[in-house]
């Protein structure tokens, strides 16, 4: 959250930092495989911690973040799908992976698009919870804001940020009021799951940029809002 805080401070915004996720790390590591395929930066930098390394295993990571975190931990990164999504991910690893040993090591939200389509193509899927996603006590003040017309751009980074967003807004008793303010901001999103989570709920999503990278979507998200809250 701080490295989020510091992008949008640099990129003139004024940032409002309310966490809708808690990362409660399991310990686990992944057990020996062919392929290792890791979907997010925050399970690099738990494994990293653990001191875990893929060996010889083939290393899969969803995106550039992903790859860019393995990378500083010193591992080597093998494969980097163009479509930086679990689809993509099947799509670019379905013609090689028949009777090959599959680890998927991310967290317990992970989409079951993956693993099924994983296993679709002949591979002997297998997954590691390395930590378990929860919404933080006492976040949601930005949905009050929101509600109030108070927010120029949004920035939602995957589909259960959507969802205990909206949580924490019936929570307050807001939700309507703050899905209308949503409406009459810049909302940004990671991808096209999240994009698809969040017009299920009645949110207009303006912004989804052509990579899954937070850094990429805080900037297309303050510079469509630029005009807005410059006036």
């Amino acid at each position: 959250m701080r490295d989020a805080v510091e992008l949008l401070d640099s990129l003139g915004a004024t940032p409002v930092p309310d966490p809708m996720l808690a990362v409660e790390p399991t310990g686990a590591t992944p057990e020996e495989a062919e392929y290792v395929v890791l979907t997010s930066k925050t399970g690099v930098e738990l494994l990293a911690e653990a001191g875990w390394s893929p060996g010889d295993a083939t290393l899969v990571c969803i995106g550039p973040s992903t790859a860019g975190s393995a990378r500083e931990a010193g591992w080597t990164v093998d494969i980097v799908p163009e479509e930086y999504t679990s689809a993509g991910l099947v799509e670019r690893l379905r013609d090689e992976v028949a009777g090959a040993r599959v680890e998927v090591a991310r967290s317990d939200h992970g989409s079951s698009v993956l693993l099924d389509g994983l296993r679709e193509a002949g591979a002997e899927v297998h997954e590691t919870v390395l930590y378990r996603l929860s919404a933080p006590e006492g976040a949601g003040q930005s949905t009050v804001m929101a509600a109030g017309g108070e927010l120029e751009g949004v920035c939602f980074s995957s589909s259960l940020t959507v969802e205990n967003f909206l949580a924490a807004a019936e929570a307050r008793g807001v939700r309507e009021e703050a899905i209308e303010g949503l409406n009459d901001a810049v909302v940004g999103v990671i991808g096209p799951p999240t994009r698809e989570t969040a017009e299920s709920y009645g949110i207009e999503v303006d912004v989804v940029p052509e990579n899954a990278d937070f850094e990429e979507l805080a900037c297309a998200v303050v510079e469509a809002a630029a005009p807005t809250y410059r006036e």
